[in-house]
């Protein structure tokens, strides 16, 4: 299991010697047992959808966000209601795992993240996500399905943008499927912190 050696404390960053890394049922928390002898909440990464409108492309990201510790960001206005039967369903029994924020507007986000790293996930942007430095608690932006994020916030942004590889012909990824190519990339660049690599094995 990864041993992170930088995390975020209270917006500032916590250099630390550890002894033991545990993971409690949420990913999102964990004990951090070293020099410093004290309890600290990490947070190792983001996702924030602006507006989504599928229920169950959000309940999806959500069941990835519970088994990568990542907490997950709505921004207003949502084309579903939180109590959504389909989110639901398509979250399972990981919703008790999830750490989700809802936002009235991305301003919000902006303001409450400021001085961390956003990435702007889009088809147009111009380098592919995989070249992006991704860092502790690092904020992955994906937009709406049938728009993607406004023009206006990637031009303002244009340098943090980045664009999953595909063929010319196609238009767009499934909203599900690219916030999880992004946000296993950026786990793979931080050595996959708190996540196990390997399996139970098997039982024949």
């Amino acid at each position: 299991m990864a041993k992170p050696e930088n995390l975020r404390y209270n917006s500032e960053l916590v250099e630390t010697q550890i002894g033991m890394f545990c993971p409690w049922q949420n990913l999102n928390t964990c004990v951090i047992m070293g020099k410093l002898n004290v309890v600290l909440e990490v947070t190792f990464l983001h996702i924030v959808l602006i507006e989504p409108e599928i229920p169950g492309n959000t309940g999806n990201i959500a069941r990835l966000c519970a088994a990568t510790g990542i907490e997950l960001h709505l921004v207003k206005p949502l084309g579903f209601e939180i109590d959504d039967k389909h989110l639901k369903r398509a979250g399972l029994d990981y919703w008790h795992l999830v750490k989700v924020h809802v936002h009235e507007n991305f301003g919000e986000v902006l303001e409450k993240y400021r001085g961390h790293n956003f990435h702007y996930c889009s088809t147009k942007a111009p380098k592919a996500h995989s070249e992006a430095h991704y860092e502790a608690d690092d904020l992955l932006v994906l937009g709406k399905e049938t728009a993607g994020i406004p023009e206006e916030i990637l031009q303002e942004h244009w340098e943090e943008c980045v664009r999953i590889p595909m063929v010319d012909e196609a238009r767009s990824l499934n909203l599900g499927n690219s916030a999880a190519i992004v946000a296993y990339e950026a786990l793979r660049q931080l050595d996959y912190p708190g996540l196990s690599e390997t399996g139970p094995g098997l039982h024949i």
